[in-house]
């Protein structure tokens, strides 16, 4: 397994390595923005998960993950950074960031939410592998082997968690399910996402599969509880949850 460490304090990148590589895992190095999306853009094989710093010189993580995104929403990345305010997570999650740790950290939860991303990612690629299925609803096609969700003509790049807050929607087509339950199911029980989180994903999936995200039809909120997402909403637009 590879892995990319984008970190600017030597110290730390190099500890980050040495317990990487007593774990078997490839690591490479970069101690700046620049540098991490060329390594990105030139590695093969391609590297199975990012670790990124968020307060990097001349560009920050933020702007990094955002550009990432722009051509890999399937590398899982987890923001390791001494931000800890709620905002500081939110523009995270945002830019595509699949998991957040704040320093100091725990090397094992570190070692351990590595693994568990790594496996993620294999198990999507063997599912991409075995099956082209795609999802249809409405005038909407979800590629979940591609990442990739088009509306009529317009056509959206989803990150992992993205995609995968979605196929969990999908699969429990008409069931009213909690932001516990979502946090539980989607995010394995992270400390570090919120209800706040949970929210701005939704969103930002509303955006990309409504044709007015302020009037939902696909994806409802049920008020106090979470949400409840139809692939074929009923067609007087008639329910009890509120589009909130």
């Amino acid at each position: 397994m590879r892995i990319l460490v984008v970190e600017d304090e030597e110290s730390i990148a190099r500890g980050l390595r040495f317990n990487f590589e007593r774990e078997g895992y490839q690591v490479d190095i970069a101690g700046n923005g620049t540098t991490a999306l060329e390594l990105h853009r030139t590695a093969a094989p391609r590297f199975d998960v990012i670790i990124l710093d968020l307060m990097l010189p001349e560009m920050s993580g933020y702007e990094v993950c955002r550009e990432l995104r722009r051509s890999d929403a399937e590398t899982p990345v987890l923001a390791l950074t001494a931000r800890t305010l709620s905002e500081d997570k939110v523009q995270a999650f945002d830019c595509g960031v699949d998991q957040y740790m704040t320093k100091p950290f725990s090397l094992p939860e570190l070692l351990s939410r590595v693994r568990n991303l790594a496996a993620r990612r294999g198990q999507q690629q063997s599912h991409s592998r075995a099956s082209e299925e795609l999802i249809r609803f409405g005038n909407i096609t979800v590629d979940f082997g591609r990442f990739e969700l088009r509306h009529g003509e317009d056509v959206h790049q989803l990150t992992t968690r993205e995609q995968e807050l979605l196929r969990y929607f999908i699969q429990h087509d008409g069931t009213v399910l909690s932001r516990v339950r979502l946090q539980t199911e989607v995010w394995k029980d992270s400390a570090e996402i919120s209800s706040r989180s949970i929210d701005n994903f939704v969103m930002r999936l509303r955006r990309m599969i409504e044709l007015d995200p302020s009037a939902p039809r696909h994806l409802l909120s049920v008020r106090g509880t979470g949400y409840r997402f139809f692939r074929d909403p009923a067609d007087d637009g008639s329910s009890s949850e509120s589009p909130i």
